[in-house]
C-alpha cells in the first residue's frame, strides 16, 4: 500500500533546473534511500515534500488512514500536520533553548487545549502539559538524552544534536519521515548506533523512511530499495544489490566502486 507518491515534479531556479520529472513510489513501512552525486537535487527533492519550495510542475500526494492528500503547495506546517516530518542536512535546532523544550515544540502540534484554560491553568491546561513533557521524554529515552533534558542543545556533542533533531522529528506523530544526511559528520561506532536506532525507531512508531545518505555502507546496509537522483532526474530505481551493478549509477559516480561514494 502506498503512503507517497511523487509524479513527474519539476523545479527550476532561474535557467537552472534542480529536479527534473522525477517521481517516486513510496510503500508503507518502507526505508529507502535517496542517493546522488553532489549536486543531484536530493535536497532540493526533500524541499518540495516538504513545501519548502513549490514544484513547478507535478504532483505530490500522501496516503494516510484511507485519505489522499496533496501536498504541492501546502505549507510547511500544514505538510508537517498530514503526517511528513523531516530533518536537515545543516542541524537546524533551538540552540538556546533545553533538550527538553527543543522536543516539547515539536509536541505542541498535539495539544488541543485553547486560551482560556492556559491562562486560567484550567485542568485540561495542566494534564496536557504534564502529558506533553512525559511523552517529550520518553522519546529523549530512545536516543539515551533523557539525563540531559535540562541541558542547552548547544552544549550536546555534534551526535547527540543529531539524535535531538530526529527526536523532535518524532515528536509531530509523523507516518513518513525524512532523513535529511543523518550520519554526515559521525564517527564509524556513532554511525553504527545511528544504524540501529532508525531500524528500531521504524518498527516502534510504524514509520515509512526516507533518507539522503552519502555513507553508501549504511545505506546498503538498512535500505531495502534506492532512488538514484543525477542531474535532478530519476536514473534507478532498486534494490541494493540492484543498484550496484547499475551501470547509469556507476556512470553517475564517475566510475567509483559506489559502496565507497
Amino acid at each position: 500500500m502506498s503512503i507517497l507518491k511523487v509524479n513527474k515534479i519539476t523545479k527550476s531556479f532561474g535557467g537552472l533546473t534542480a529536479v527534473s520529472k522525477a517521481s517516486l513510489e513510496l510503500e508503507k513501512g518502507e526505508l529507502l534511500g535517496l542517493i546522488g552525486p553532489n549536486g543531484a537535487g536530493k535536497t532540493t527533492l526533500f524541499n518540495l515534500l516538504t513545501g519548502i519550495y513549490v514544484p513547478d510542475s507535478g504532483a505530490i500526494n500522501l496516503f494516510r488512514e484511507g485519505e489522499e492528500v496533496a501536498l504541492h503547495g501546502l505549507r510547511p506546517h500544514n505538510i508537517c500536520k498530514a503526517g511528513l516530518a523531516r530533518t536537515f542536512q545543516n542541524i537546524r535546532l533551538f540552540k538556546d533553548l533545553t533538550v527538553l523544550e527543543n522536543v516539547r515544540i515539536a509536541m505542541n502540534k498535539n495539544i488541543k487545549y485553547g486560551f482560556i484554560p492556559s491562562f486560567f491553568h484550567l485542568p485540561s491546561y495542566r494534564w496536557e502539559e504534564k502529558q506533553s513533557i512525559d511523552d517529550s521524554i520518553e522519546l529523549l529515552k530512545i536516543f539515551n538524552l533523557d539525563d540531559k533534558k535540562d541541558e542547552l542543545a548547544k552544549n550536546l556533542p555534534y551526535g547527540e544534536q543529531r539524535h535531538l533533531e530526529i527526536a523532535r522529528a518524532l515528536a509531530t506523530n509523523p507516518k513518513l519521515l525524512l532523513l535529511d544526511e543523518p550520519a554526515a559528520g559521525m564517527n564509524p561506532a556513532e554511525t553504527e548506533n545511528l544504524t540501529k536506532i532508525i531500524g528500531e525507531i521504524r518498527e516502534e512508531f510504524d514509520l515509512t523512511i526516507l533518507l539522503i545518505e552519502h555513507d553508501m555502507s549504511l545505506v546498503m546496509k538498512i535500505c531495502e530499495r534506492i532512488y538514484v537522483l543525477d542531474h535532478g532526474m530519476v536514473i534507478a530505481n532498486g534494490t541494493p544489490e540492484e543498484i550496484r551493478s547499475n551501470k547509469r549509477v556507476i556512470e553517475a559516480y564517475l566510475g567509483e566502486d559506489i559502496n565507497d561514494a
